[in-house]
């Protein structure tokens, strides 16, 4: 098997989370992704709609899940779809869950095949008076593609056009922005995956290497320690391309006296982690570089004393925002004058670090949360500052994820090295 198995009880618990948020007489339903197409026969691999996958653990498609806890009958209370194996599926592509497979991982009592969803449609939703329906709502979501709940939506709509819809994603966002321990497992076995790929490619990057080969030392292993590979689309820029906030290319020779940059990590179990180094290519920062690597170092660390319960992310951000003011300033990248006159949303530390400093991560890399939450005990985040100074082809930035905790913030990364020092050790142990 290539995850450890996950506890069935953490999806048990995350249904009566989702149960005790619903209104009374309401139906929940939650349609698994579709498998989406390239071209001519060519399909990718499933990514699973992440609510789905919270209150299930099922990672097939054709799945729906069907909760309605004022059903009059209790096994109706719960009900799991999931896609009957054919022998046509089971020569192709490998047998789906059985009913005893699918009810063991999820801990859901009653489970029907898919091709029944129809007729139990009917038969419950004229019993309830809301029911709720899931979209994207995460604030940086650009959907241009209909998935399969926007489908449903239509047809349920269509169908049953008197019901009083809800709008789910608001109450799987609330229970989501908070991690319970199983999830924190997983989400540090992908962390320590990563940390491991990172430890390789101490020993592997030097001048005349590509991007693209740090890319498959990563991938390699990624996979041989159980993860299906990267979480994202790995970002590994040197020099100028460091200073590419969303370079994908990967295709540039690292040269000497560069620095690379990688944004880098991997997921475990459909959980995910998210990593940043910046490394210089011959296994020595120049002075100027390491000057701004400790700036780098310096904000992150700040802003890791500030990521705690209460704080709210606009004022996290500005206050970080403060923070980076005064290292830019010390960098000679802007002037004390001018910074003091400077707006108060700071355009000119923005010509220099450009991005927010943090995110929520769990099953999605941007996590959902319900907007402007305060953070709180139990939530995960990143810290990522960097400082990017194109004219200089120099670009930092430093990245670990944090388990917010009431007495300080856990360090899911605290074994990847990030000190200046360890990493030079490392580059050029032989």
């Amino acid at each position: 098997m290539r995850y450890d198995p996950i506890d069935p009880q953490l999806f048990v618990r995350n249904r009566e989370k989702l149960r005790a948020l619903l209104k009374p007489n309401s139906i929940v339903i939650v349609l698994a992704n579709d498998i989406l197409p390239t071209n001519a026969d060519g399909t990718l691999p499933l990514r699973q709609n992440a609510d789905l996958f919270y209150l299930t653990g099922v990672d097939q498609e054709e799945s729906v899940l069907v909760l309605m806890p004022d059903a009059v009958e209790p096994r109706e209370r719960e009900i799991l779809f999931v896609k009957e194996t054919s022998e046509h599926i089971a020569i192709w592509d490998g047998e789906k869950l059985t009913k005893d497979e699918a009810k063991a991982a999820t801990g859901i009592e009653r489970v029907e095949w898919t091709s029944s969803f129809d007729g139990w449609l009917h038969r419950l939703v004229p019993q309830v008076d809301h029911i709720y329906l899931t979209t994207n709502e995460h604030l940086r979501a650009d959907v241009v593609v209909e998935t399969a709940n926007d489908r449903f939506i239509k047809r349920c709509q269509a169908r049953y056009p008197l019901h009083r819809y809800e709008r789910l994603a608001p109450l799987m966002h609330r229970l989501r922005i908070t991690k319970d321990a199983e999830e924190i497992k997983f989400i540090q076995k992908a962390c320590d995956i990563t940390g491991a790929g990172f430890r390789r490619l101490l020993g592997f990057i030097k001048p005349g290497v590509g991007e693209w080969e740090i890319e498959a030392e990563l991938l390699h292993e990624f996979v041989r320690r159980g993860s299906r590979g990267f979480a994202y689309t790995p970002i590994v820029g040197t020099g100028k391309n460091a200073c590419v906030l969303h370079y994908l290319s990967n295709d540039k020779v690292c040269q000497d006296g560069d620095v690379v940059l990688m944004d880098v990590a991997a997921e475990y179990g459909g959980w995910n982690s998210d990593l940043t180094r910046s490394v210089p290519v011959n296994g020595r920062f120049s002075p100027r570089q390491r000057e701004v690597y400790d700036a780098v170092l310096r904000v992150f660390r700040g802003a890791n004393e500030i990521l705690r319960p209460g704080n709210t992310p606009i004022e996290y951000q500005k206050q970080v925002m403060e923070l980076m003011e005064a290292e830019l300033v010390n960098l000679g990248l802007i002037g004390a004058k001018e910074a003091r006159e400077q707006p108060a949303d700071k355009p000119l530390v923005r010509k220099y670090f450009m991005h927010g400093t943090s995110h929520h991560l769990g099953l999605d890399v941007h996590d959902v949360s319900p907007p402007h939450e305060p953070f709180a005990e139990g939530m995960v985040f990143t810290i990522e500052p960097g400082i990017y100074i194109r004219e200089e082809g120099l670009g930092i930035r430093l990245e670990n994820d944090v388990l917010i905790g009431v007495e300080g913030n856990r360090d899911l990364m605290a074994d990847i090295p990030i000190e200046a020092e360890e990493i030079e050790e490392l580059m050029n142990a032989g």
